[in-house]
């Protein structure tokens, strides 16, 4: 079994950085193109022309919400950060953190029995770090959930 990483000083964020830079970065770059072809094409009208403009800043905008995700673990718990929506956690909700070979992302096991994806952390475009990722989130939930359950300081 692996070594249990070194607990970062709080609060820590996770996402998965090359994706986020991967998606943003083809963001812009439709955005620009399809700006300048609505700007190039002398036949359209400035109706057609708004209209390509618009389908751009939407392309943009939905790779803009498939880079937010992230998760933040703080002194009060986690709080992930999904495509549209974020949950803030307290530490003894977290039973355990799963990231099993073939996830697309990290998996919490809640008190309540559900399973929460956690999407800021993705072994997609960098396995490794995810994996690390992974395993430093579960050594902080086994830490939080022993050393202070409930426990609420601000």
């Amino acid at each position: 079994m692996p070594a249990q990483p070194a607990l970062p000083a709080l609060p820590v964020t996770f996402r998965p950085g090359r994706t986020r830079a991967v998606l943003l970065t083809a963001g812009a770059a439709i955005f620009v193109v399809i700006t300048a072809v609505a700007l190039l094409l002398e036949q359209l009208g400035p109706g057609e022309r708004l209209s390509f403009v618009i389908t751009a800043a939407v392309l943009f905008g939905v790779l803009a919400l498939l880079a937010r995700v992230k998760v933040v673990a703080d002194d009060s718990g986690v709080t992930v950060v999904n495509i549209v929506g974020r949950r803030h956690l307290e530490w003894a909700e977290i039973v355990q953190v799963n990231l099993r070979p073939g996830d697309p992302w990290v998996f919490l096991d809640l008190t309540d029995g559900t399973s929460l994806p956690a999407l800021g952390i993705q072994p997609g475009i960098a396995k490794e770090r995810a994996i690390a990722d992974a395993r430093t989130l579960r050594a902080l939930a086994e830490t939080r959930a022993t050393v202070d359950p409930g426990q609420h300081q601000g």
